[in-house]
């Protein structure tokens, strides 16, 4: 695909959105020392042309989810694609649990949100049965890799700003952030009905503003307001700017599944396994023995480079006993069959009135 080149005000201005996103147009500007108009202008036609899109995460280890579950498969490539997808958009991706899906011919992944083992485990079932008696697998089962927030890190979860930074030459002297942990349980939260209803909406319509929000569901913007700040102020919610990778030109996106030598894993008191990441990689998540990660590369030569310094990390600290499984995929020609939907996990989860839902198409 034809990569699209922006000017150096507008990389500046869209690696701010991904480091800052919930920062104002005028605080970003003084961030990036830029004009507070051209903050704004730059932001409009990066985003009217599809550069990137706002996301609302929802933080739900708080309210009942337990865990972060990624899965991935082999399939047989005798099985068109498009058969495969259909098939499993009628039988899988229906459940409300995976929030992000992609395929290719021969292979694919999901990451899911989920209450508790059970929920996941009769995923991963439905999963089988149906990929098993469709002969569309190859000759192992689907991989299913279980992080229960109360013992597992999530290090970084969708963070693109350092991989922005490194493809665009970016020379920042501003802090950057190593890890996330925000996703670790810390104290239970119940939420009246009319949280419940602003949290889903939010999270549903990430770009919609509090006074429209507000007279869809009947309340105030006022309320709309300070509810949105007790939700970021309580970690509950988290803002991202998610850049349209294949548009930038980036070509490669590869996941990783890392099972630790039970012998030497890293040592999880000091965030040992925050050592795998570079600045390509948007996603890894670690318990003591495994961890999944996701990087994304310009290029082949970028892969291949980032995938021997994992390669020499694990290996000088002993960490593994056999080679991880890595999975690469082409950006210009995966399939993205669930693109980043928490509404419907999080309407799962929390909970909101019936006429929101039905507002809300659930």
């Amino acid at each position: 695909m034809k990569k699209f080149e922006l000017t150096p005000k507008e990389k500046l201005t869209l690696y701010g959105l991904a480091r800052y996103p919930k920062l104002t147009d005028k605080q970003l500007s003084e961030k990036l020392d830029l004009k507070h108009s051209t903050v704004t202008s730059i932001r409009h036609r990066l985003r009217k042309n599809e550069y990137f899109r706002k996301l609302i995460i929802p933080r739900l280890q708080n309210m009942g989810c337990q865990m972060l579950v990624a899965i991935y498969t082999n399939f047989s490539p005798l099985i068109p694609l498009e058969e495969r997808v259909g098939i499993t958009g009628k039988t899988i991706e229906v459940f409300e649990e995976i929030f992000f899906s992609v395929g290719e011919q021969d292979k694919g992944f999901s990451l899911s949100l989920s209450r508790n083992y059970a929920t996941v485990g009769r995923i991963n079932d439905i999963r089988t049965q149906t990929f098993g008696g469709r002969g569309l697998l190859e000759d192992e089962y689907p991989s299913m890799v279980v992080f229960p927030f109360e013992i597992g890190r999530v290090y970084r979860f969708f963070d693109f700003a350092p991989l922005l930074k490194i493809s665009f030459d970016l020379n920042l002297e501003f802090e950057e952030v190593v890890a996330d942990l925000a996703f670790r349980h810390t104290k239970n939260v119940d939420f009246s009905d009319t949280e419940k209803n602003v949290f889903c909406m939010m999270v549903s319509y990430p770009e919609m503003s509090d006074s429209d929000i507000g007279r869809e569901i009947g309340v105030s913007r006022h309320t709309v307001s300070r509810l949105r700040r007790v939700f970021e102020e309580n970690n509950l919610v988290r803002k991202i700017s998610l850049p349209n990778l294949k548009k930038l030109g980036f070509e490669i996106l590869a996941f990783y599944h890392i099972r630790f030598d039970p012998r030497n894993p890293p040592n999880m008191e000091v965030e040992d396994a925050a050592l795998l990441m570079s600045d390509s990689t948007i996603f890894l998540a670690s318990r003591m023995f495994e961890a999944v990660m996701i990087s994304v590369y310009q290029d082949y030569d970028d892969y291949k480079s980032d995938m021997m310094k994992v390669m020499q990390v694990l290996k000088e600290n002993k960490w593994i006993a056999e080679d991880p499984v890595i999975r690469t995929y082409g950006l210009n020609t995966l399939v993205f069959i669930k693109d980043f939907k928490f509404a419907p996990i999080t309407h799962k989860i929390v909970g909101c009135d019936f006429w929101v839902k039905k507002l809300l198409n659930m």
